[in-house]
């Protein structure tokens, strides 16, 4: 049984570490316009500093969370709060794009490492009855780092440059890797003396990368080839899995656990359809609207704020509720929160757009919480680093997709132009029809969270 003060300790460490990547994220998507202008860089290559990080991250992610079920929780949790720290620190530093993609990387790694781990350390030291809280907690710190980045990211952008976003997330990473030791004893690897699944893991991260690199190369011949490649390469990853003794990625949930396997494709088909919200509207408010980046920042923290508020109460929800029916309604209100958003014009009053944001926002709050709750209840504990991996890698991919989404519209519509007044035009179709695609994808999904079936 684990101690209360064992559990205040998971719940504090976790919960810092779950707001410093979505601070960083959130922030970083608002000085993109400052770090375009500083190194002259068009659209398409923009877009990498934000999907340069979510890739790395969706590669190592399942690796990462089936080498801390068999090494120990813990380690990789504090070995991946060093690299996030130091790359940050790297990044501030950094006089390229290509360095400062190089960086984000880094940091991406870094968080796979924790994410896949912090996670299941919660999860192993509460009891079931209050894991919905817990998450709720979680999930709440994760919406205050992403409220609190758009705000003081564009404070920091305009007074003290872009480069000191990096700085700030240093000190959290120290102090994080000086709690871990002090206070959170013991360790966590359910699944120690497995063998780990190098091969499954470098086919699984080679598809992920041939297929986002093939995205931003489309409507070119080598976009379309790497896109094959990547497709070819995870069809060969699900192959090596099933006939492996120790897979990375437990493949026989995905087909016999109903529970996890829909609940994984509603979190894959959510992210999708939101992630690249934030990237568009930073940039629509900055060059359309003329906004300064801290007012922009005003605008877009609608969204998390309202996460924020209300994920703790989803997750109180989905321990006396079926978590597919709390799901299921923030779907809906997210769907809804997106169509809102498909008829954007120069002249769309703020106040429609923020009404926009705060339903994406109920809607997130009611889906996220709940879902995780239905994923880590579906799965026995020696399964719940590969079920945070799984679950996290649909979240990253979904990303991933979503910003490809976005890249690839840009591409078609636009070219490989920067965003200056004479594309603006361009600009706004491009959003658009990513709000319509996003839209159809959401509302596709509210089926998908239904279907699932129940926890309990």
């Amino acid at each position: 049984m684990t101690s209360n003060a064992q559990q205040r300790a998971a719940l504090t460490i976790a919960t810092l570490a779950a707001f410093n990547t979505p601070f960083m994220g959130s922030a970083v998507n608002i000085a993109l316009p400052a770090i375009g202008a500083e190194f002259a860089i068009d659209a398409v290559l923009l877009s990498w500093v934000s999907t340069a990080f979510i890739l790395a991250a969706a590669m190592f992610l399942v690796p990462m969370g089936r080498l801390a079920d068999i090494r120990g929780r813990k380690r990789v949790f504090m070995a991946g709060m060093g690299v996030f720290t130091v790359a940050s620190l790297a990044a501030s530093f950094t006089s390229s794009a290509s360095s400062l993609i190089a960086c984000r990387i880094a940091q991406g790694i870094g968080s796979a490492m924790t994410f896949g781990t912090g996670l299941p350390i919660l999860i192993s030291v509460f009891p079931p009855q209050r894991r919905g809280k817990v998450l709720g907690i979680n999930v709440s710190a994760v919406y205050l780092g992403l409220s609190l980045g758009p705000f003081l990211g564009g404070l920091i952008t305009r007074y003290l440059g872009w480069r000191c976003i990096f700085l700030a997330v240093v000190p959290m990473g120290v102090v994080i890797l000086i709690l871990v030791p002090l206070y959170l004893k013991g360790e966590w690897a359910e699944a120690r003396g497995e063998r780990f699944d190098l091969t499954g893991s470098l086919v699984y991260g080679l598809g992920l990368a041939s297929l986002m690199y093939g995205f931003s190369r489309l409507p070119a011949t080598t976009g379309m080839i790497l896109v094959a490649c990547g497709v070819l390469a995870l069809v060969a990853f699900y192959r090596i899995e099933m006939a492996a003794g120790a897979p990375v990625m437990n493949m026989a949930l995905l087909r016999n656990n109903v529970v996890f396997a829909l609940s994984n494709a509603a979190a894959l088909i959510h992210y999708s359809a939101t992630f690249a919200i934030g990237f568009l509207l930073s940039l629509y408010l900055q060059y359309i609207k003329a906004m300064p980046p801290e007012s922009a920042g005003i605008v877009l923290v609608a969204q998390p704020v309202v996460m924020a508020l209300l994920s703790p109460l989803a997750g109180s929800l989905s321990d006396r509720f079926e978590p597919r029916v709390v799901a299921s309604i923030g779907m809906a209100l997210t769907t809804a929160g997106l169509v809102s958003l498909m008829f954007l014009d120069i002249s769309t009053p703020l106040g429609f757009i923020v009404a926009g944001l705060v339903s994406l926002g109920v809607g997130f709050a009611l889906f996220s919480s709940p879902n995780t709750n239905a994923v880590m209840s579906s799965v026995a504990s020696r399964d719940y680093g590969i079920a945070t991996g799984t679950l996290g890698t649909m979240r990253l991919v979904g990303q991933m997709f979503s910003m490809g989404i976005a890249m690839l519209i840009f591409a078609f519509v636009m070219g490989r132009v920067p965003i200056t007044p004479e594309h603006y035009g361009q600009f706004l179709t491009s959003a658009r029809i990513a709000f319509t695609v996003f839209s159809i994808l959401c509302f596709a999904g509210i089926f998908m969270s239904l279907a699932r079936g129940k926890v309990r």
